[in-house]
């Protein structure tokens, strides 16, 4: 009987001098294919975007008027090269809290507010440091905020995000993948953002808020992080856009 010397790979052994070269093709030949498949799955993905605490710039100080929404915004009349006089922040704290509460007796007030910055192109938020170091009024000075311009009724496709994360806390701070934490962190009274797919008034980020002007509405969470479109008044407030919409329009678009 012949024998067979047919070359065969016993995985902990040394592979025969036969099998080397077309084990090392197969071994170059997957990780080729993986490096490949990664980068096409990588491709498919929404760009996150260019934002970010930006701890570069330093904590930033700035006075301005306060204005809730129900979520707090602040008005800069006195800025610097950093936060601009006229620009208009979101307010936040760390982590996945927002501000509501401890802004809710500055409304109206003059106020000087320190933090960090948080910026993705016209989206811009302050992440107050804590107690009065963050946030303190200014006695004796008077100001106002600008007087809210209606803007009239749309349409809009896009999806909801919380504002912080979609700022740059996280990176994506949108998508399915970040629909859970953006849900902890709307609970958590952090501002409700709405990404258009189309710009409104030369913007793509909108406040949202519910049609009565409330914080976003209970039944608009399970609609966070979708494609959706919905209808809404939008107003101008400062440099920032607030879409209050109607959760009863929503529909989802995929």
């Amino acid at each position: 009987m012949k024998k067979d010397t047919t070359p065969f790979f016993v995985g902990y052994l040394k592979p025969a001098k036969k099998l080397r070269s077309f084990l090392l093709a197969v071994g170059v030949g997957l990780a080729l294919l993986l490096t490949t498949f990664g980068i096409v799955i990588g491709g498919t993905q929404d760009d996150p975007g260019y934002g970010s605490f930006r701890f570069d710039y330093g904590p930033q100080t700035v006075s301005g008027v306060v204005e809730m929404l129900p979520y707090p915004i602040l008005h800069v009349t006195d800025g610097n090269e950093r936060v601009p006089a006229g620009e208009t922040l979101m307010l936040t704290a760390g982590g996945k809290t927002g501000v509501a509460q401890r802004a809710a007796r500055f409304d109206g007030k003059k106020v000087k507010a320190t933090g960090v910055v948080l910026e993705r192109g016209a989206l811009n938020m302050l992440q107050l440091r804590g107690g009065k170091r963050g946030l303190d009024a200014i006695d004796g000075e008077e100001a106002t905020a600008p007087t809210p311009e209606p803007l009239g009724k749309w349409k809009l496709a896009g999806e909801i995000c919380d504002g912080k994360c979609l700022a740059g806390a996280m990176r994506p701070g949108r998508g399915l993948a970040h629909k859970a934490c953006a849900a902890l962190c709307l609970i958590g009274d952090i501002p409700a953002v709405f990404v258009s797919t189309k710009p409104v008034e030369g913007a793509d980020f909108l406040m949202v808020l519910g049609k009565d002007g409330e914080a976003l509405p209970k039944a608009a969470y399970d609609y966070i992080a979708q494609y959706i479109s919905v209808e809404g008044d939008i107003t101008r407030h400062g440099n920032l856009l607030v879409f209050t919409i109607d959760p009863g329009t929503i529909e989802v678009l995929e």
